[in-house]
């Protein structure tokens, strides 16, 4: 039955013809057995059917058995398998063929790409959380309780008397004499435990970074292209650990009035915030980039109204970017609790004393009114806008992912802006605040990966498209 479905086929085969008219014996390609096999396989593959064994028959005939052995497995087995999922693009769903043209990040098989998509995802992660630590280290007014900074940060106190030394250098710094005097040592250590905590965070997410990182080079996974990318990062983590400390000395200096309190400078916090949100955003859409090297396309409809979302959605990205480093001016200047009431402030919707200091520019900087409605007016603008880009694309035609994305991100926008007034109007608690702060980034998350998810896909992939997807 078998043999003579082998016979059928190899009459029908057009290579067979091409084999038999050839004159010239070397263009006659050898008979290989079925791809996979080993030897001990293959020897009972040909004991099994002795007329096609390759040792007992000439040139000619095993180079007709072999072209048509390969036609029956390469028709044949086309339908073992079917996805269940429709063209999603991801690094499980692209083949060989399908990146042809395609630059990938990791070329050396799936499994490399997951390994270093998990990697830059926990990666991320744990930025994200540092983000957050250090938004609860400042509202705990812990930032300045460390009055020294190491490379590698040391060991903790572990007796009283080390305990005290530490404690009588925090004496001699100008929080402790105008804010905390009088503080006693049990309120110090947990102060000086959080400080602590977030700057070996810091350095444990450079350990874990750098070791993942050298592993990877050395089997080859990483690519020269993603090899330089997250070697700039690591280079912009190191430097952020400087950063910090540069902030942190900056509330050891006598404040320039008797009657200002110590607080680090605008400044120089919101520096330190917008380098954590350049790492993580690095961190996160190099990560995407490695699992979903093309993005979700099925049809060239599809691909035009991403297009049209993409002219959309970068403008209010950046946006939702300014907004969030906005929030680094309110904490750097203490505004978050000059007016504690919300939509107005205090008894007045713009406080006379906006355009108090000289010159001009400083306002939007010092002022902690201006600062304050600075970034009321951020966020408000920050929602409508998000708002505006869900109404502008409903009747596009875009994929379903590409609109779940920014119904997503309508629905934390709303949450971010109902945070920022609840922690306004709790005259900023702890939980709130860092809520407040972690809802920033979160919104910024799914800004980055809707961009992300709006990428043009590859020229190769596009010729493969339809004009329009097949529904079910």
């Amino acid at each position: 039955m078998i043999e003579s479905r082998l016979i059928v086929l190899l009459r029908k085969s057009k290579s067979l013809t091409h084999k038999f008219s050839s004159s010239n014996p070397k263009e006659w390609k050898t008979f290989s057995a079925p791809c996979g096999l080993s030897s001990e396989s293959q020897s009972r593959f040909y004991s099994s059917f002795p007329r096609f064994n390759p040792a007992a028959k000439t040139p000619v005939t095993r180079s007709c058995i072999g072209c048509g052995l390969r036609s029956l497995l390469q028709n044949n087995c086309k339908n073992f398998y079917k996805p269940p999922f429709r063209n999603f693009s991801t690094v499980a769903s692209v083949s060989a063929k399908s990146t042809e043209g395609l630059k990938l990040l990791v070329t050396t098989g799936p499994h490399a790409q997951k390994a270093v998509g998990i990697w830059l995802f926990v990666s991320a992660a744990w930025v994200f959380s540092m983000v957050v630590l250090g938004g609860v280290t400042r509202l705990t007014r812990s930032g300045l309780s460390m009055t020294d900074w190491k490379f590698t940060g040391g060991l903790p106190p572990l007796s009283d008397d080390e305990w005290l030394i530490e404690f009588e250098k925090y004496k001699q710094s100008p929080e402790y004499k105008r804010i905390n005097k009088g503080m006693n040592l049990d309120d110090f250590k947990f102060i000086y435990w959080m400080e602590y905590a977030h700057r070996m965070w810091g350095r444990a997410l450079g350990i874990m970074f750098a070791l993942p990182f050298s592993y990877f080079l050395r089997k080859g996974y990483i690519t020269p292209q993603l090899g330089l990318r997250l070697s700039g990062l690591f280079a912009l983590g190191a430097g952020q650990g400087l950063i910090g400390w540069w902030m942190v000395k900056s509330g050891l200096e006598e404040p320039i009035s008797e009657y200002a309190e110590p607080r680090v400078s605008p400044y120089r916090l919101a520096a330190h915030l917008t380098s954590a949100f350049v790492i993580y955003s690095g961190l996160f859409w190099t990560a995407l980039s490695v699992v979903m090297p093309e993005p979700p396309a099925e049809s060239v409809a599809w691909v035009q109204g991403a297009a049209r979302v993409k002219r959309l959605a970068l403008p209010v990205s950046v946006l939702v970017g300014i907004t969030a480093i906005s929030g680094a001016f309110v904490a750097g200047n203490d505004a978050g609790r000059a007016f504690n009431t919300f939509p107005k402030m205090g008894d007045v919707w713009i406080p006379e004393d906006i355009f108090m200091l000289k010159p001009l520019i400083r306002n939007f900087f010092e002022n902690t009114s201006t600062v304050q409605l600075d970034h009321r007016i951020l966020a408000t603008a920050t929602l409508f806008s998000i708002g505006g880009l869900w109404w502008s694309t409903r009747k596009i035609d875009i994929h379903p992912a590409i609109r779940s994305l920014i119904g997503s991100t309508v629905g934390m926008a709303a949450l971010q802006v109902t945070l920022g007034i609840s922690t306004l109007l709790s005259y900023v608690p702890v939980s709130l605040g860092s809520a407040h702060q972690a809802g920033a980034l979160t919104l910024l998350t799914l800004m980055i990966l809707l961009n992300h998810t709006l990428r043009r896909p590859s020229l190769h992939l596009l010729k493969t498209l339809p004009s329009v997807a097949k529904t079910a």
